[in-house]
This record gives C-alpha cells, structure tokens and sequence, in this order.
C-alpha cells in the first residue's frame, strides 16, 4: 500500500464515520419530524463538499493516478469546496456557533477543521498532478451554482435557509447575491490558484504512485 493509498483511505474513513456521526444526532434529535432534519442537513454547503472528499478520497486509495475528463471535475470541487467551507467557517460563522455537547464538538470539528486540512495536505503531498485545466476549472462552477440556486429556492419555500450570509429573509436578494459574489471571487481564486500551483509541485509523488500500482 503506497502512502498516498493510506492517506487518502484513512481520509475518505474518518470523513464517512464523522458524517454517520452527524446522521445519528439528526436522526435522534427533537426538533421537527425526521424527513425535515435530514433535509435540512444535506442542503448545508459543508455537509456537501465533505461528501465530495469522501468519494474523490475514496477513488484515489483505490487509485492514487487516477484521472478522467469527469473525475478532474470532482476532485477540483472537493478541493475548492472544502477549502472554501473551512475558510468561510473559521472567518465568518465560527463565532455564531454554539456546540451541545462533545458530538456536537466532535463533528464540527471534523468538518471544517480536519477534513479541510487533511484534504489540501494530501493535494500537496500526493497530487495526483496535472489534473487541472480550464474546462475542470469551469466546470467545477456547476456545484456551488446548482447548491445556490437549491438554496435560494427552498428558502423561498420554507424560509429557512443553511447560512445567515445567504438569508434572503433578512438581509434581501441584493446583498444576499453581493455575499455570494465575494465567495465566488474566493472560489475562482482558490481553482486557479490549484491550477498553477499544481504545475509547479514536484511530481515525484506521481511517479512512486504509479510504480507501486497495480
């Protein structure tokens, strides 16, 4: 087992046991019926991009060259997303959150905090490289436009909504949309900065990886 096989297993593991975690405490709360939880905690943006880690995390330790037209796309996003989830948290939300409890701190912790880190350590160490260009980089414009127009439309409906820089309720479309300019220019920044990086890392790590495949 190469390292980056371990690394990204033991990410893609520790990522799907904290979100079973976060599912049992949805799933064991009181608040509103079952199917309202649940709903509500797969329309959270961090909730998504760590399920994004866990499946790109899970296809490198079956494979740490893959590649593929698709597969770029969402390794991107995973990468992008999840940086994008913990930056966001630790600089805005992180002061309006309140834990119950040691799961409650667990989970959170997990989320915006290890798996963001353990994700762009294991870009850095492990690559694999050359899997960005311009069509990954647009494309990976796709999910963060489809979770906000999602957003926005069930916020209309049940007025309720995942983020309090993104309610509408509150704060009106316009500054709402100002919001979601500022996280898209983060957004754009981070893809294109992958994107450079990337081609001036060294790809060492590529080469052990391929090696050692079988």
């Amino acid at each position: 087992m190469t390292l980056s096989r371990a690394w990204h297993g033991a990410l893609a593991l520790v990522a799907t046991a904290n979100l079973l975690l976060q599912l049992v405490l949805t799933a064991t709360a009181s608040d509103d019926t079952l199917g309202v939880r649940l709903v509500r905690l797969v329309s959270f943006f961090t909730v998504q991009s760590n399920v994004l880690v866990i499946v790109a995390a899970a296809t490198l330790a079956l494979d740490p060259v893959r590649d593929g037209r698709w597969w770029r796309v969402l390794r991107l996003d995973a990468l992008v997303c999840i940086t994008v989830t913990g930056a966001v948290y630790l600089v805005v939300l992180r002061p309006l959150v309140e834990h119950d409890g040691w799961a409650s701190t667990l989970t959170d912790s997990v989320f915006h905090y290890v798996v963001p880190a353990a994700t762009l350590v294991g870009w850095l160490a492990f690559g694999p490289r050359l899997r960005i260009d311009g069509r990954a980089v647009a494309a990976s414009l796709g999910f963060p436009l489809l979770w906000l127009a999602y957003t926005l439309a069930r916020g209309a409906v049940v007025h309720e909504y995942p983020y309090p820089f993104v309610d509408v309720d509150e704060l009106g479309y316009g500054q709402v949309l100002l919001n979601c300019v500022g996280v898209a220019v983060l957004f754009i920044a981070l893809a294109l900065g992958a994107w450079g990086l990337e081609r001036v890392l060294p790809r060492r790590a590529d080469a052990a990886s391929a090696a050692s495949a079988p």
